[in-house]
């Protein structure tokens, strides 16, 4: 039998390190300001004395540059936001957005999600989790790399609470037909739109200049709502 060690060791992942270059603002954001948004990925936490309250907890899996994980944490100062990146950038210019709105209810992990979900998250113990325009390794040999699989959707049903949801958007037809037939099969989930495919965008998803800038060329958006029974 393989070793949990191995199995991660093996594990496919959905996503790419990509270096990319720090603007000074980025890197002052990382020096200056991980004491008080980053998470250590190899230590475990009591988000309610991360937060200092208890409150609803919601987790944004891959949040690009940020800007939607800021409104929506703007918006909603009542939840408290877990966000998790991988690229170095998107970070820094996310914890920049925090720091010049004074926004305290988001904390940020430099890591691999689905390895903080396992090994960070408690089971049964979010409210949300969000999956805005992963990357959706559009070649179909690359299909595999879709972080949306059946495994992954076991994740979820450990992890949140019964009545708590699973948000996906993506500009991607395909890939939107995909989680709504990998999302449908598990029976711990729940479709919540009314047609048993896809929802309106709900107003706690803000338009960010990526989506506004797709829908003037055209581009369609699919949202999918599942909540955990």
């Amino acid at each position: 039998m393989l070793s949990s060690e191995t199995i991660r060791t093996h594990r496919i992942r959905s996503f790419i390190r990509r270096q990319g270059r720090l603007t000074t603002g980025q890197q002052m954001a990382l020096d200056n300001y991980w004491s008080i948004y980053g998470l250590d990925p190899k230590v475990d936490v009591d988000f309610t004395q991360v937060f200092g309250r208890d409150a609803p907890l919601c987790v944004e899996i891959g949040f690009g540059n940020g800007e939607g994980l800021a409104m929506t944490a703007a918006a909603n100062p009542d939840i408290n936001y877990i966000g998790i990146e991988v690229h170095r950038p998107g970070v820094g210019h996310l914890m920049l957005q925090l720091a010049q709105q004074d926004i305290r209810n988001v904390r940020i992990y430099c890591h691999d999600a689905i390895e903080i979900m396992e090994q960070r998250i408690a089971d049964h113990s979010l409210t949300g989790v969000h999956l805005f325009f992963p990357d959706p390794w559009h070649k179909k040999k690359h299909h595999k790399r879709r972080i949306v699989r059946p495994s992954f959707v076991e994740l979820l049903t450990r992890k949140l609470k019964s009545g708590g949801y699973f948000h996906a958007a993506t500009d991607w037809q395909h890939y939107a037909e995909q989680m709504l037939t990998v999302l449908a099969a598990e029976s711990a989930m729940r479709n919540t739109s009314n047609t048993g495919d896809y929802c309106e965008r709900p107003d706690y998803r803000p338009l960010t200049k990526f989506e506004q800038r797709g829908l003037r060329l055209g581009h369609g958006v699919w949202d999918l709502i599942f909540t955990r029974i």
